[in-house]
């Protein structure tokens, strides 16, 4: 039986954003403006822009965790409004710029996720985790003796514990060695093509996105300003590459005539 197992097909798209919107304060430009998108159940998207473009505060108010200043969310039929909790429970995120409490084991803190997830039989998940994701070694030692490419794998688990509908990852394979960076989006494949999961990613790694994304929305300046499948953006900006593009875009060149 495949690790990830048996979850039924999504007929409802994984994430509806309607006008998504977040301003901090009055008097500066919203972070986020006027976002509007909707990504089908099983498919991998990437939010891609510069710094500030508003990835990761677009990433937040899909996990409820900022409220935004205007608009709507619907994560797997759930509005984020009125019922994110339903929703969190069917969704999980990764990121390595986010750690886990350095004093606890690598199986403590599985252990916490997932009685937070109410994960059952978590033992025998967190042993699948840990064979799969190549874990076995080092479950009981201290997550902050961990190497970088450790503690990503140890961050993907936590993000896997509890089988989620919809996974968030903001740049999954940062700080990592091109073979450990292999490694984990050969997992990522795996466990969408396994699973029926969706995924969103944040990335900077225009290669991983070319590589696992269908679609890709371009930001600037917290809004949408292209979008298209990897494939198509290089052909409309008569690009070798999606590196290209992003360049274009973010230097305000627009799209090759």
């Amino acid at each position: 039986m495949p690790l990830w197992a048996d979850m039924p097909p999504m007929p409802i798209p994984a994430i509806e954003a309607q006008g998504l919107t977040k301003t901090y304060k009055a008097s500066d430009p919203p972070a986020v403006e006027g976002l509007d998108f909707i990504q089908p159940a099983g498919s991998t998207w990437a939010l891609l822009g510069g710094n500030g473009a508003g990835k990761s505060t677009t990433i937040a108010m899909l996990l409820g965790l900022l409220v935004p200043s205007g608009g709507r969310v619907v994560v797997l039929g759930h509005d984020m409004a009125r019922d994110r909790f339903a929703a969190l429970a069917r969704m999980n995120f990764s990121s390595p710029y986010v750690a886990l409490p350095h004093r606890l084991t690598v199986r403590e803190n599985l252990m916490v996720y997932a009685h937070l997830y109410t994960v059952p039989h978590a033992p025998d998940r967190i042993a699948e985790l840990a064979e799969r994701l190549q874990l076995t070694a080092f479950l009981d030692r201290p997550a902050g003796q961990l190497s970088a490419g450790q503690k990503t794998r140890v961050a993907i688990a936590k993000s896997l514990i509890n089988r989620p509908e919809l996974l968030l990852l903001d740049e999954p394979t940062a700080s990592l060695d091109p073979d450990t960076g292999d490694w984990v989006r050969s997992l990522l494949e795996d466990y969408r093509a396994e699973s029926g999961a969706a995924i969103l990613l944040a990335s900077h790694n225009m290669a991983e996105v070319e590589r696992l994304a269908d679609h890709v929305l371009m930001l600037k300046g917290g809004r949408i300003v292209d979008q298209g499948s990897p494939a198509d953006l290089i052909a409309r900006y008569g690009r070798d590459d999606l590196e290209q593009v992003f360049l274009d875009i973010a230097r305000g060149q627009g799209r090759a005539a």
